[in-house]
């Protein structure tokens, strides 16, 4: 299949509110521009409100009849997430559809969160554990389809469990494979607690091979001041078609977990060469999500640093 006619069908999303982290560009605007097209009510937590705001311009311009509000969202703070939650729990609307999709990626330098985790496993994964415990009423009246967005860095690594905020010695490509390992152990035991405790809410992980996006293009909020030597060359990749994706292909695999996956506990990926491009598909789980004791541990560890605590 030509990558321009790569595609999925989203079903209807009428009546459906749906909440979408990381939507103010990249992968993420393409994902809240094709929910939005197909009628959902999309709410984006952003941290940037200049941002956000160029993002609902550009959601509206491609999609005239879309209803979209922005709510602010710092991940990397645990009260900025309590905040939002509870600002939508105080607006009691049940969350159909939540999509985990905002991330950081390999600062030059070890940073820290405003709570002093490292900054990967701060915002990529116990950001999103708070947001989930701090929206689970909602999240339960609407039986909803959370999707974690995690990354092919997940094929290998390891949580490193004797130094977790990588205090005595920081390797951030370790460390951002972490967050992401630890990222998709939590979806895949919030699957299993729902479906052991009747929550009702099925959880699916996607990931979107590699695009050029903003993820490690210049980002002076994390140390960056200019576009990684890696960028460039999955630029000019993916401009030749070559392996990578593109950030709208890249956003498939979420959309596709998010709307048409029929059964919780998957891994949606891009299915060509590496998982790096291709069309969406389901795919096996990487061996370091296949722990189910990793995930429990993980589990445990992830509620007291993200200061929540689910039922059960």
């Amino acid at each position: 299949m030509a990558r321009g006619n790569i595609d999925i069908t989203v079903p209807d999303q009428t009546g459906k509110r749906i909440v979408l982290t990381g939507g103010s560009d990249g992968i993420g605007l393409g994902i809240a521009t094709r929910l939005a097209a197909a009628g959902g009510e999309l709410v984006l937590p952003v941290r940037n409100q200049r941002k956000g705001e160029a993002a609902l311009e550009r959601i509206r311009a491609a999609a005239p009849d879309a209803k979209v509000t922005l709510r602010e969202l710092d991940l990397s703070s645990l009260d900025s997430v309590a905040a939002l939650g509870a600002t939508l729990l105080a607006e009691g609307d049940p969350i159909h559809i939540l999509i985990n999709n905002a991330g950081v990626m390999t600062p030059p330098d070890r940073q820290t969160t405003a709570d002093g985790f490292e900054l990967q496993l701060g915002t990529n994964h116990l950001g999103h554990v708070a947001l989930v415990g701090h929206l689970l009423p909602l999240l339960r009246a609407g039986r909803a389809r959370v999707t974690s967005q995690v990354s092919v860095a997940a094929a290998r690594g390891s949580i490193n469990w004797d130094d977790l905020q990588w205090q005595r010695s920081y390797d951030g490509m370790a460390a951002y494979r972490q967050s992401k390992i630890a990222f998709g152990l939590f979806g895949l035991e919030l699957e299993r607690r729902s479906q052991r405790l009747g929550w009702g809410i099925s959880s699916n992980l996607s990931h979107p091979g590699v695009a050029p996006t903003s993820l490690l293009a210049a980002r002076p909020e994390v140390g960056r001041d200019a576009d990684t030597p890696q960028v460039r060359i999955i630029r000019a990749l993916s401009a030749r078609g070559i392996l990578a994706g593109t950030p709208r292909t890249a956003g498939l695999p979420a959309l596709q977990a998010a709307t048409a996956a029929d059964a919780g506990g998957l891994l949606v990926s891009p299915r060509g060469p590496g998982r790096l491009g291709g069309a969406p598909a389901e795919q096996r789980l990487y061996r370091p999500l296949q722990s189910e004791a990793d995930a429990q541990r993980n589990w445990t560890v992830s509620e007291e640093l993200a200061g929540v605590r689910f039922p059960g």
